[in-house]
């Protein structure tokens, strides 16, 4: 399964597992790459002491090339990217602030990068600017999430883009991964399901929570502010979402979210807390090894492009 993805990182298949703040560490990461996609490290909270350990102890799991995710928005950013240069993993993505300001810095140390773009217009400015690939996700996506949706970023951007677009948002199955390359991408992110990796350490309350939602079953919090979340329905979420729709100040709201992500991911408070998770739901169904997913996804791809052109007659 080539494209100008897996030429570009050096993989197998055009597969990069989402950075998820708390959850993407280097057992799920290290897993991903083994079994031919791209795994990434988060640095969401994390201090640059940990990431560096994160690294290093990646590197002992596997030889395969793997990233890191660096939130824009961290105070010690900086720090963090300093850390990865010295390192030298394949690549970066960076998402949740104006990621220019650090091409330079990565291409110096011989690393991607590839940015997490909501629209148009800045996926044309990374291109620009020098990014070696970027990432469009869409709403349906889990986390913080823009107002597209993942259907309507590949119509728009794929024509106006030259470097290998990755689609992102509500992806899980091969289905997804098939009609993604179908419209021109150059591959795809996938966070949700690996929230159900063998290997992934987010807390056995989360990966309940997640078997047992139906598909109806996730919110956005915080869209009225411009920062919107997507997670499943909590006693938090109806706390916030009602606090919201009344005007409640911001200051209240970010009191009332802040750490809710590693209450559920780390603590297990799935009702306190938010399980940030993507729309996909009904097909998150079972815990399975990071490798088994990627062959179950990457099969059912591969089926389904072979079987295509017999789709639809054209005459």
């Amino acid at each position: 399964m080539q494209t100008s993805l897996t030429a570009l990182l050096g993989i197998k298949y055009p597969i990069i597992q989402g950075g998820m703040a708390w959850i993407s560490e280097a057992a799920l990461t290290a897993a991903v790459s083994n079994a031919g996609g791209a795994g990434i490290i988060s640095t969401g909270g994390r201090s640059a002491d940990w990431v560096r350990d994160e690294i290093r102890k990646t590197k002992t799991l596997t030889t395969k090339p793997f990233g890191v995710n660096v939130m824009l928005m961290a105070p010690n950013k900086e720090e963090v990217a300093d850390v990865i240069c010295e390192e030298k993993v394949a690549f970066v993505t960076l998402g949740a602030g104006n990621p220019v300001p650090m091409f330079e810095k990565f291409h110096k140390a011989g690393i991607k990068v590839i940015p997490v773009v909501p629209s148009v217009k800045l996926a044309q400015r990374v291109e620009a600017a020098g990014a070696d690939a970027l990432v469009i996700e869409g709403m349906e996506a889990g986390g913080h999430i823009g107002t597209l949706t993942t259907m309507a970023l590949l119509t728009n951007v794929i024509p106006e883009i030259k470097i290998p677009v990755v689609a992102a948002g509500g992806i899980v199955d091969g289905r997804g991964i098939a009609a993604a390359l179908l419209m021109g991408a150059a591959g795809v992110q996938m966070g949700s399901r690996f929230l159900l990796a063998e290997e992934c350490t987010v807390h056995a309350n989360a990966k309940k929570q997640i078997i047992a939602a139906q598909d109806t079953d996730s919110v956005v919090t915080g869209y009225s502010r411009g920062h919107g979340v997507r997670g499943l329905r909590s006693k938090f979420t109806e706390k916030f979402l009602e606090l919201e729709r009344s005007g409640a100040p911001d200051e209240v709201l970010n009191t009332l979210a802040t750490g809710t992500n590693k209450l559920a991911a780390v603590d297990g408070d799935v009702e306190n807390g938010l399980v940030q998770v993507g729309q996909s739901l009904s097909r998150l169904t079972s815990i399975k090894s990071a490798q088994a997913i990627i062959d179950e996804v990457t099969v059912e791809a591969t089926r389904l492009l072979a079987n295509a052109p017999g789709l639809v007659k054209t005459w």
